[in-house]
This record gives structure tokens, C-alpha cells and sequence, in this order.
């Protein structure tokens, strides 16, 4: 062989190797976001009744995060700002949560955490609800993903424009799961097309994690992120046989320990494949529990209120993450952080420049994660449901702007936001609106379109 054509070659070999083994150090991530599940409702975030060993043994070889929020108190808005880093705003998807009868949803033009891991070289999947826009053009194959598998909305609407919906007791629904699953005409997606319609709603938890481990196994030779956001446990709920109670007042704790069992599958695929050393995995909630439906729906204790509202019952959530010899094990931290600080973070995980469509919300926690206890996001916006600014958290101090009346807490004194400072501390209350409106004020100006279609 000529001197130089084997220069070459050794210098092909050599770069491929580079790149095998560049590739072989990129860490996987797995982001797995349930649906509606308070602050209280795992085991070792003080559930009394809720068994939840699986996600319990994640915290004792992980970090709990116990002041990690959600940018909207409801599923829509706080998806996208997950996915984008931005608070919903920014991005035009404040407004409340997207219908079945909608022609609108996430920009595809916005750079997702998963569009970002795929131009590094990841493989990329979206397992489970989607909820940032069914249509098309806004679908995950259009958002960064490889592939989507998953109910393209909530479990509670229906194809094609959510009328007829069931309105009956939620307890006579769980008493008659085989029958009343029919009653919801709610579709389940395979990349563009749907595939069974009604979907199976009894099954839904455990397919979502079969076609997990599928994906897992599938490129364990190769650095993934799998994003799996379940369906349950927002109303209405169901789960299979072997995971049944017939006592309806048993029905929610039925579903997340079954969420947890499915979790638990994950995490020993994991360990199976041998790419624990070099996989985060990451479980939180999309916003507070449903309160309003009792047993079908979640706790936030010791936190006020729930789905649907500022209080820290309907934003802060709870959070695990797991990366052994990565993240400290049997640690936590109170250090504020959310979860559009998920895209920065995995950007500086990965190495991956945090480039998007615009500017964003979020800040680079890594540090958090392995191990310092010190704060990297010491403010925060509290939007409602329909995209009203109404508050800031900054370091231990809460306002709230209700009505036009200031209500002002100590989280720190009083995580429960029962004891209003408002009038002995006007001062503070003047500092924390002004500084609110400012931090709002730029994002009025870097607004960016939601996107929509003709129809």
C-alpha cells in the first residue's frame, strides 16, 4: 500500500475511533413525567399509604429535589416549557391546555431537548402523552424524536373534536374498568398515524414501558434520550388486572404504584444492559394533583392546594434523579430548580452548545445534580393556568398577587403558605412585584409564535 493512502487510513481508523469512543462517553438520558401526581404522593416524599419501593430505591441511589417546579400549573404549557427550557409564555404556549379540536401547538421551529440531543448523535424517543399540539407539524417526528409511540393528548378527550366525553362518577368508572374503557374514544398514536382507536386505557402504562425497554435495548450500543411521559395518573384512571383493587377510594394509589412497578422495569433494564454507570434518569411530575376528584386524583401535603393553581401545591413537584457514580447517592437538596432548566442541563451534561430558536429560562443545574448544595436558580415566575403572571419566588420569599391583593410566605418558616406577611413586610413586597414585572417585561419582549395551521 502507498505511504500515503496508508497515512490515510490510519488517520480514518483514528478518527473513527475518537468518535467511537466520544460517543461511547455521551451519557443516556431517560425522563420519565407522570401526570398530575402530588408533591406527596411517593414514598419517600412522605406518602403514608402510597408503596412506591421502585422509585423509593432510585432516592436512596439518587437525589431528591425538593423545591423542583413546573412552569404552569397545568399539562399543555408545562410540557413545552420542559421540552424548550422556556417559561410557556416565551414561547406562546401559555394559554391553558390544547383540545383534540385545535389546529395549534409547539413551534416546530422551537429547538427541543430532543431536537438538540439528535444533532449530537443521540437516539431519540417520545413514549406516552405528548400534549403540545396533535396536529402534524407539531407531532414529536417533527419536534427532534425519532419516533412516537403514545396518546397524543389527555386521557380524558376524545377523537375528533372531545364531544361526547364521559361525565359519570369516577368511581362507577373504576368499577367497571373493561366496559368503561370504551367509553373513551381516545386515540393512541404510532408516529403520525393512529393505530387503535379507542385506545386500550388498561394497558396503556405497562405498553408505554414495553416499547421503553424496547427502545433501551434497542440502542444500548449508542447514546439515547427516551422521554416517557405517562398518561396516568390524570383522570380517568385504570391500570390491568394484576395491578386491579376493586375499592374505588383505593384507585389512585392503585394506579401510581403500578406507575411504579412499570418504573422499576425500567431501571432494571437498565442495570441489565450494563449503562447504569453512564444513564440519568429523571422522574417528576408535569404539574400538582387533581384535587377536585378526591380519590382519583393526588396529594400535596404539606403544600396548599393543587392542580390548577400558584400555590406550590400546583407547581412544586416531586423529583428523583439517578446516575450511579454520577449523582451522590441518598442525598437531596432544596435548592429551587425546575424543569425548564432540564434543556441547559443536559446541554452542559453533553457537552452540546445550548442553542435555540431564542433565548431561554433555564439555568445549567449540573452542579445540583452532582452534589453541591448550593443554589443555581435563586428566582422563579409563577404564571397561572391562562398564562397571567401572578407571582415570584426569590430564595425563601413567595409573593403572589391574587386579585389584586399582595399575599407574601416564608417558604423556608412555612412551606404550607398559611401565614400572609404581606402588610408587616410591605417593603419586600414592593422589592419582589418590581423585580416580577421586570423579569416579565423581558420576556414580553422575546415572545415568540406558538405555531398554527389553516383549518
Amino acid at each position: 500500500m502507498h505511504p500515503f493512502f496508508k497515512s490515510l487510513l490510519i488517520t480514518c481508523h483514528a478518527a473513527a475511533l475518537c468518535l467511537s469512543a466520544a460517543r461511547a462517553e455521551q451519557p443516556n438520558f431517560i425522563i420519565i413525567l407522570s401526570d398530575d401526581q402530588g408533591y406527596n404522593d411517593l414514598g419517600c416524599f412522605g406518602s403514608p399509604n402510597i408503596k412506591t419501593p421502585n422509585i423509593d430505591q432510585m432516592a436512596k441511589e439518587g437525589r431528591k429535589f425538593t423545591s423542583f417546579y413546573v412552569p404552569s400549573p397545568v399539562c399543555s404549557p408545562s410540557r413545552a416549557g420542559l421540552l424548550t427550557g422556556c417559561y410557556p409564555k416565551r414561547i406562546g404556549m401559555e394559554k391553558h391546555v390544547l383540545f383534540p379540536k385545535d389546529n395549534k401547538g409547539l413551534h416546530p421551529e422551537e429547538v427541543t431537548i430532543a431536537d438538540m440531543l439528535k444533532a449530537r448523535g443521540y437516539a431519540t424517543a417520545c413514549i406516552g402523552k405528548w400534549h403540545v399540539g396533535h396536529r402534524k407539524p407539531f407531532l414529536p417526528t417533527n419536534q427532534g424524536f425519532d419516533s412516537y409511540y403514545g396518546i397524543p393528548y389527555s386521557n380524558d378527550m376524545v377523537h375528533p373534536d372531545n364531544k361526547g366525553k364521559y361525565r359519570g362518577s369516577q368511581d362507577k368508572l373504576w368499577l367497571n374498568q373493561d366496559e368503561m374503557v370504551k367509553l373513551w374514544n381516545t386515540p393512541l398514536m404510532q408516529d403520525e398515524e393512529i393505530i387503535e382507536l379507542p385506545v386500550n386505557q388498561r394497558t396503556i402504562t405497562r405498553r408505554y414501558t414495553d416499547k421503553a425497554i424496547e427502545f433501551i435495548t434497542a440502542n444500548k450500543e449508542k447514546p439515547f434520550f427516551l422521554y416517557l411521559p405517562h398518561s396516568m395518573p390524570h383522570i380517568p384512571l385504570f391500570v390491568p388486572e394484576d395491578a386491579y383493587d376493586p375499592d374505588p377510594k383505593n384507585a389512585y394509589k392503585a394506579v401510581i404504584e403500578h406507575i411504579d412497578a412499570e418504573v422499576g422495569r425500567v431501571v432494571d433494564t437498565v442495570k441489565q444492559l450494563g449503562l447504569s454507570e453512564n444513564t440519568y434518569i429523571i422522574y417528576t411530575s408535569d404539574n400538582g394533583p387533581w384535587l377536585w376528584f378526591k380519590n382519583h386524583g393526588g396529594k400535596a401535603d404539606p403544600l396548599r392546594e393543587g392542580k390548577g393553581t400558584t400555590y406550590e401545591g400546583g407547581q412544586r413537584v416531586p423529583c428523583v434523579m439517578w446516575a450511579p457514580g454520577r449523582i451522590p447517592a441518598g442525598t437531596e437538596t432544596d435548592a429551587i430548580a425546575s424543569t425548564i432548566d432540564l434543556l441547559p442541563t443536559l446541554a452542559q451534561l453533553t457537552g452540546s452548545p445550548a442553542k435555540t430558536r431564542g433565548e431561554i429560562d433555564g439555568t445549567d443545574i449540573s452542579p445540583l445534580l452532582l452534589g453541591t448544595e448550593k443554589s443555581v436558580r435563586d428566582e422563579f415566575l409563577f404564571y397561572t393556568s391562562n398564562g397571567k403572571l401572578e407571582g415570584l419566588r426569590q430564595g425563601d420569599w413567595k409573593l403572589l398577587m391574587k386579585k389584586g391583593k399582595a399575599e407574601l410566605f416564608n417558604l423556608a418558616k412555612d412551606i404550607g403558605e398559611q401565614q400572609n406577611q404581606a402588610k408587616e413586610m410591605p417593603e419586600k413586597v414592593s422589592h419582589l412585584l418590581n423585580r416580577m414585572r421586570k423579569l416579565d417585561e423581558q420576556i414580553n419582549h422575546q415572545i415568540r409564535p406558538q405555531g398554527k395551521i389553516a383549518g
